[in-house]
């Protein structure tokens, strides 16, 4: 019988790790992927209090480490389903089935598809999500990013080091992103900025060589790219809970600031709550909440 189980080892999971631990309460992370979330696709981090510049990659190693050191027990196993029994909850993996007291589901959000034919199965044979990953394979050569959030303009600026020309598409008339990117983008002579478009077609034979746009009056065009990195947005990662969970029309868990859940003992922290800032800190801020909710549960039962 675990004190908290925590599903999920991005910010917010290990952040509630290592609380839960503080609190010398006996704690299982299950991962199904990789401990880290997306943060480890940031380049750089500068945001951050205190820490100024980190990669996303070396953040998560030290929130990882931080956790092990403190002796949680973290094991990489998708979670498909929980349970509230009357005398306590269960959590069922594709390996095993776990015991808790308490719940903290910190899952994040996967990223979201254009849902146009080919995009599947050209990942990695020119599509990609993640330019951090998978820049490298494109140095000198022509690329796209697709979207016109933070992701996407941290993507361009950081292929526009690596490859030829970068286009950066954006389905409006201007970004949503932070100003001193958009202006750092705009001296960068490789970057074109194409707007009021969408990526429709990806034109391939065994990788990808061009894609169509449709700009706002239907017209389309064709640009020679062997890359096209997609960031429009993330999915929230919920869909296993949502029989005992309630979520809102967008798949996100409903819970306020508290991180409490239509249920008792169940919490959510991060990405995948319903909340108006997603960011590294509010992150393990929910993460840190969510603990102080479980062992006040806890206490009282």
């Amino acid at each position: 019988m675990y004190d908290i189980i925590i599903v999920g080892a991005g910010p917010a999971g290990l952040t509630a790790a290592i609380y839960a631990r503080r609190a010398s309460k006996k704690v299982l992370v299950l991962e199904a992927k990789s401990y880290g979330g997306q943060i480890i696709n940031t380049l750089d981090i500068e945001n951050y209090p205190v820490e100024p510049h980190i990669s996303g990659f070396d953040f998560a190693t030290r929130l990882y480490n931080q956790a092990k050191e403190l002796e949680a027990e973290i094991k990489f196993e998708k979670v498909v389903d929980i349970k509230d029994n009357d005398t306590n909850k269960e959590v069922i993996t594709n390996k095993s089935t776990y015991k808790t007291k308490t719940i903290i589901l910190a899952t994040g959000a996967e990223n979201r598809k254009l849902g146009i034919e080919n995009e599947d199965s050209l990942v990695g044979k020119g599509v990609s999500y993640c330019a951090t990953c998978d820049g490298a394979f494109y140095k000198g050569k022509d690329v796209a990013v697709q979207g016109g959030g933070n992701t996407a303009l941290e993507d361009a600026l950081y292929l526009s080091d690596i490859a030829k020309t970068v286009y950066l598409i954006h389905r409006g008339n201007e970004f949503r992103g932070d100003t001193s990117i958009i202006e750092k983008l705009k001296k960068k002579d490789n970057v074109k900025f194409i707007y009021n478009s969408i990526v429709t077609k990806l034109n391939a034979k065994e990788k990808l060589e061009s894609i169509e746009i449709t700009d706002i009056n239907k017209k389309t065009s064709t640009i020679l790219v062997s890359g096209l990195f997609i960031a429009i947005g993330r999915v929230p990662e919920n869909q296993n809970f949502s029989k005992i969970i309630n979520l809102d029309e967008s798949g996100y868990v409903i819970a306020k600031e508290d991180c409490n859940t239509n249920v008792a003992g169940i919490y959510v922290a991060g990405d995948n709550r319903v909340k108006e800032v997603r960011q590294l800190v509010t992150a393990v801020s929910d993460g840190a909440v969510a603990v102080k909710e479980a062992i006040k549960y806890i206490n009282n039962n």
